[in-house]
């Protein structure tokens, strides 16, 4: 379980030192202006490769924090003994799951009927996000 927690604490680290060093200052190029002959964006290609830019960056930086909550409650459930057990069938996560993804909260058979439970909620959503437009 040392070794465990080690790996745990050492992602965690690293997960929060990038969280950190993205959010630092920021450049003039990603500051909002207008796209315009008077802008430093006067090519719209310019504001667009700017605006591409900063939603990477602000998906990068959301996928950090999620990581970085997962991470932690990694190490709340091993310190529960609750570490490698399935929080949705309480059956044991595989080693090999464990040692590629040490955060990961569901076993593999859980994780794919969630997925798939996702996908068909989004597919719904399509339905419905379609049919009230047209309300």
């Amino acid at each position: 379980m040392d070794e465990i927690r080690m790996k745990l604490d050492k992602e965690l680290r690293e997960a929060i030192g990038r969280l950190r060093r993205m959010g630092g200052g920021l450049a003039a190029d990603d500051l909002p202006g207008a796209i315009g002959d008077n802008s430093p964006f006067a090519d719209e290609v310019d504001g667009i490769q700017v605006n591409e830019s900063r939603e990477l960056g602000f998906a990068t930086r959301t996928m950090l924090v999620e990581r970085v909550n997962r991470l932690a409650e990694a190490l709340d459930r091993l310190s529960e003994g609750a570490y490698g057990v399935c929080v949705e069938c309480g059956e044991r996560i595989a080693p090999a799951r464990l040692r590629a993804l040490p955060e990961v909260q569901t076993c593999v058979r859980c994780q794919d009927r969630l997925e798939r439970m996702e996908r068909r909620m989004e597919t719904v959503g399509a339905v419905f996000g379609d049919i009230s437009e047209e309300i």
